[in-house]
């Protein structure tokens, strides 16, 4: 059966039999008219024949897996492991973790993510201690930053520090009051017992056992008595929480990462090379003509000028790293012969915060290779004068990537050396240059006037390579080897 499908008469709802030429009403049916509903019947049959509609499952949200955390271990050092779970597809192969909490060394840190060959990601470790720190709930606030393209993630962690006499039960239902979905697990022959829980309202825990390990549940415990817990380690999921970024701003019209201000006739006490590096993390190292491992390359300096041989091999390839921390930038030895912090060792792979006026000498066994001084220092630059023979010739400017200078702080913050040089940073993959007057910004590039910007002093140019002095000496060494042929 199908409804009446003539043309010249669309409300009529009278239905036809298969192969009847009109409708009981007389309406003439159209050949080949096909209903589109069909009947009951063949409507069941075709549902049927189709199968079930697949569910779509929604995306996954990404979220940060916490686990290694034992609340039992106050007053000692302990390690927590960090994993990205459900992250984008889009997301770069490597991500740089920021975190803010009173537990941590410092206040702050830093950490790397990379994903590996299969997709998935390494796992990062937090290292920090509960010493003398009083009893209670501490955050620790994080966030995770991909530059390209830019997005960032924020979560907040809150890790218990109990008292020192406190019971593994109070430790225990303390903890399951901050957090959901708690996973409690034991492994490599470790017990995990959850007791005396029967009074203790709705909870969900997971509790695994691998590796010759035991896990006991028991909810049937004297509410009244004293229960003791055993928990190896604790885990939980995060939710990391997107945030929304601004438009896009066009594009540097000169992309660039390092660079160097080249002036012709530097003032009397000034250098002639500002070179400008825009990192994530810095490598000071030796000058080396062929396969040089740093970003920022470094000879010692006698009277005649850079030195390559002698001092300088007592530099090593990769010497120390800067890398911008919270509000400030930090140094990290990582080299062969150390470095000197204020005439003191700080230590090798010790991050330790730089600070106005603190003097660096490269390196710690021989005196007077390579020495600089803080001249300024704030959240978006640091500044380091040579203060050797080679004071003349170069000085360097370390700027946090996409960070851009605070008003109050482009004249505070430099000792007088550096106090009169021009506010630059570093955003949308280029140099900046910022009017602390007016507060107008200004891309730097080859093509810019710079003599006409604030701060600028007589002829100068930007170069965008760190040291463009070496390939103006290999054209040289180019043109005359040619000359040479040309002659014989």
């Amino acid at each position: 059966m199908k409804r009446c499908s003539s043309p010249d008469h669309p409300h009529c709802t009278v239905w036809v039999a298969p192969g009847e030429a009109q409708c009981a009403h007389g309406h003439r049916q159209p050949a080949g008219a096909v209903d589109v509903l069909g009947s009951s019947f063949e409507m069941l049959k075709r549902v049927r024949a189709a199968g079930p509609a697949p569910i779509q499952a929604p995306p996954p949200r990404p979220h940060l897996h916490v686990s290694g955390f034992d609340p039992r271990a106050a007053g000692g050092r302990q390690a927590i492991k960090l994993e990205l779970r459900g992250m984008p597809d889009d997301a770069p192969a490597q991500l740089t973790l920021l975190l803010e909490s009173k537990l941590l060394p410092m206040g702050a840190g830093q950490l790397q993510f990379s994903r590996t060959l299969r997709g998935d990601w390494r796992p990062v470790f937090v290292e920090f201690s509960s010493r003398g720190r009083e009893h209670g709930q501490y955050r620790v606030d994080l966030e995770i930053h991909a530059r390209h393209p830019a997005r960032t993630w924020v979560a907040t962690l809150v890790l218990l520090v109990p008292r020192p006499d406190a019971s593994l039960g109070e430790i225990h239902q303390t903890y399951l009051s901050t957090h959901k979905n708690v996973r409690i697990s034991a492994d490599d022959a470790a017990i995990a017992r959850v007791q005396g829980l029967a009074g203790g309202g709705a909870m969900d825990i997971d509790i695994e056992a691998r590796n010759a390990s035991i896990a006991q549940l028991n909810l049937d415990g004297n509410a009244g008595g004293k229960v003791a817990v055993g928990l190896p380690t604790i885990a939980w999921d995060e939710d990391l929480i997107e945030i929304d970024l601004p438009a896009e701003r066009a594009a540097h019209p000169c992309p660039a990462s390092v660079g160097c201000l080249v002036y012709a006739e530097p003032d009397a006490g000034a250098q002639r090379h500002v070179r400008l590096f825009a990192l994530d993390e810095c490598v000071l190292g030796r000058f080396d003509t062929v396969g040089a491992e740093a970003d920022l390359l470094l000879e010692h300096h006698d009277g005649n000028g850079p030195e390559r041989d002698g001092l300088t091999r007592r530099l090593s390839a990769r010497h120390a790293v800067i890398r911008p921390a919270r509000g400030g930038f930090e140094i990290e030895d990582v080299s062969r012969y150390g470095l000197l912090l204020d005439g003191a060792w700080p230590g090798k792979h010790v991050p330790v915060p730089l600070r106005l006026g603190m003097r660096i000498e490269l390196t710690a066994s021989i005196r007077g290779v390579v020495t600089f001084v803080v001249t300024a220092l704030h959240a978006h630059a640091l500044t380091l004068h040579r203060v050797d023979a080679g004071g003349a010739s170069e000085c360097f400017v370390l700027l946090a990537p996409g960070v851009v200078p605070e008003p109050a702080a482009q004249g505070a913050g430099a000792l007088p050396r550096a106090a009169g040089m021009p506010v630059l940073f570093h955003r949308d993959g280029g140099f900046w240059h910022v009017d602390p007057a007016s507060g107008q910004e200004t891309a730097i590039g080859p093509a810019t006037v710079l003599d006409r910007l604030a701060r600028f002093t007589g002829r100068v140019r930007f170069a965008a390579s760190p040291r463009p002095e070496d390939h103006a000496e290999r054209t040289g060494d180019r043109r005359r080897a040619h000359a040479r042929l040309l002659d014989a």
